[in-house]
């Protein structure tokens, strides 16, 4: 285990595309239920492994989260809906005890010829900030799961407190133990925690729940540090939406939305 950490992986497997989640997929809000970031990753590991086809690659996934996820053993499956050697589209589903808790859709799409010349318009990421105290999150979050899970280097902002933020982050344990993190898999696992990172209301005040995720890749993610900046928009009589953006040393990857819910925070008794 990293020093830290709250957990080996996220996921132990258990066989027959089960998997038992790890305290360390437990999410700011209840050490009951997960964080976003771990489940989407486990479908995304799953949409990669589906019938694979040379050449192609995983360019953009939609988690749709139907319910709170549990810490507890989920399943895991995944279908080709739309079939194809260029092109097609997968969807998948994380059920608890034969209760749905994740649809997701995937576009695995052929990567793009070697001599097409690159077209950057996103500015450089920030320097990687030299190493941090431990998040302490804020004032009733729950931090020794997801959050311990992850190291973070903040650029700009802090969770918890309203603005936009830029962070660097990687994750200190493997989705599943003795396998390495594919690049699409490093990038779901931090890309759920956009709304926290560039959230402008404060989360202590406000309960803001993200109904999905969507991350469109424009390039697989090189290295295991990964940069956010993320902003949110919200209004009365409206939701949220969070946007944000998704790089590496080199530059940016890729793109994240969540649209999401805000409202009063329950009554504490």
């Amino acid at each position: 285990m990293t020093e830290d950490a709250p957990a080996e992986a996220f996921y132990e497997p258990l066989g027959d595309g089960r998997f038992a989640a790890t305290a360390a997929t437990a999410g700011p809000w209840s050490p009951g239920f997960q964080h976003g970031g771990p489940a989407s990753a486990l479908i995304g590991r799953a949409f990669e492994r589906h019938d694979p086809v040379p050449g192609t690659r995983v360019a953009r996934v939609t988690v749709e989260i139907l319910a709170p996820v549990p810490v507890a053993e989920l399943e895991v499956a995944v279908r080709t809906v739309r079939p194809g050697r260029r092109v097609s589209l997968l969807e998948g589903r994380i059920t608890h005890e034969d209760r749905p808790v994740v649809h997701a859709t995937a576009w695995r799409i052929m990567a793009a010829p070697s001599r097409l010349e690159p077209v950057v318009h996103a500015p450089a990421p920030p320097d990687l900030p030299g190493p941090q105290r431990p998040f302490g999150g804020w004032p009733g979050a729950h931090v020794d799961g997801y959050l311990s899970a992850m190291e973070w280097r903040v650029v700009e902002g802090a969770f918890g407190e309203p603005g936009p933020g830029t962070t660097w982050a990687r994750s200190r344990v493997p989705l599943v133990p003795g396998e390495p993190d594919t690049p699409l898999v490093r990038a779901l696992t931090l890309a759920d925690s956009a709304s926290g990172i560039g959230s402008q209301l404060d989360l202590a005040k406000w309960l803001i729940i993200n109904t999905d995720l969507t991350v469109a890749l424009h390039r697989d993610p090189v290295g295991e540090w990964l940069c956010m900046h993320a902003s949110l928009d919200a209004g009365p009589g409206g939701s949220a939406l969070c946007h944000g953006t998704l790089a590496d040393r080199s530059g940016e990857v890729g793109r994240v939305m969540q649209t999401l819910l805000v409202d009063e925070p329950p009554a504490r008794s």
